[in-house]
């Protein structure tokens, strides 16, 4: 999953970011709100942290133009302002959610999974493919019961594939959903990360192909198995 925080004191940023982290979402960090919209032009994003006052483009403004443009990711705004009037504005022009700052950190993640939650409520919420299983709530992942022990990265990835099922991801497609813009690597990184993946899968027997790679093209978990 990936997260776009959108926050001008950069102690918050930083603290919440790394919180994030934690929890295998990939985030990156917009300081203003002009920066946010040029990167919610040109990346995808699972949800939008965005605080309400910022420089150069306010929260308020930011979603009413991201609403206005049809753009239905879902918005947790975050102000300092504990007012009515302010909450009511920000739902109004289209925000999901609304956390008022201080905010203690682990209300502020269980309201971020409970958004996420939402966004799939048509699917499972356990994610599965044949014996392997995904458990987002408790970042889980077991291959016929056996635990598999996972990088944040490798994790990632996995959850990206299943979350795709049989279509196929390019090198450039999976870079652009598991790493923030500023640290985006190689695509050598990709095959490093999918031969690790690969590794702790076949140790817990599951079969060498259950992700394929599809010369030319990229990476699908094979919907032959």
């Amino acid at each position: 999953m990936k997260i776009l925080l959108v926050e001008d004191e950069r102690h918050i940023a930083k603290a919440l970011a790394e919180a994030l982290k934690d929890k295998n979402y990939t985030v990156e960090i917009a300081t203003d709100g002009e920066e946010a919209w040029e990167l919610m032009q040109a990346f995808s994003y699972d949800l939008i942290v965005l605080d309400l006052m910022l420089p150069k483009l306010d929260g308020i403004s930011l979603c009413k133009r991201l609403r206005s443009a049809g753009d239905n990711r879902l918005i947790l705004m975050l102000t300092a302002k504990d007012t009515s009037l302010d909450q009511v504005m920000g739902l109004d022009v289209g925000a999901d959610d609304y956390v008022v700052k201080p905010f203690e950190l682990q209300a502020l993640l269980a309201r971020i999974r409970a958004l996420l939650r939402r966004r799939n409520t048509t699917l499972s919420p356990i994610l599965t493919w044949e014996l392997l299983t995904l458990d987002p709530s408790k970042c889980e992942v077991k291959y016929n019961g056996v635990l598999l022990h996972l990088t944040p990265k490798e994790y990632a990835l996995l959850e990206l594939l299943l979350r795709s099922g049989d279509r196929i991801l390019t090198r450039s497609a999976i870079l652009d959903n598991i790493w923030a813009f500023e640290d985006t690597p190689g695509a050598e990184t990709v095959k490093v990360h999918l031969r690790g993946l690969r590794m702790k899968l076949k140790a817990a027997q599951a079969p060498l192909n259950l992700i394929e790679t599809v010369y030319g093209l990229g990476y699908r978990l094979n919907p032959n198995i």
